[in-house]
């Protein structure tokens, strides 16, 4: 009876010892699992990757929208100037603004009125620089 008790007790280290042994050794639910692991990170990576760039995009068009919110802002109000000005013919002095500069052209009725568009562009936030492209118009 001894004998079998022991041969159990033998029976059962020797299992235990089997299994422990199997842990340190990988199985294929163990490379499996790094595999995946894998995966998913450079997934992940990838994931980033795409997010940086679209994120990159979205500012480049934010900024482009800004610029072009601020040119239309700054037209408006180099406009609003001229139109305020007593003597200014308004009908025939055309604003543009690209980028901050500011382009006026048509005509102008005096080179004084020429002059006096174009410092009232110049001061109005924003403006970088006036192109005075104002033709003086004859008198008849």
């Amino acid at each position: 009876m001894k004998i079998i008790q022991d041969a159990k007790l033998v029976g059962i280290v020797v299992l235990c010892l089997v299994g422990i042994t199997a842990c340190d050794e990988p199985g294929p639910a163990q490379t499996a699992g790094k595999k995946i692991d894998q995966s998913v990170s450079e997934a992940g990576k990838r994931i980033s990757e795409s997010a940086d760039k679209v994120t990159e995009k979205i500012g480049e068009q934010k900024d482009k929208a800004g610029v072009e919110i601020d040119d239309t802002e700054i037209t408006t109000k180099v406009k609003a100037a001229i139109f305020a000005a007593p003597g200014l013919r308004t009908l025939q002095i055309s604003v543009e603004t690209i980028k901050g500069v500011v382009t006026l052209s048509g005509s102008a009725d005096t080179s004084a009125n020429s002059e006096l568009a174009k410092a009232l562009a110049g001061a109005v936030a924003g403006v970088s620089r006036v192109k005075n492209q104002l033709v003086l118009m004859s008198k008849n």
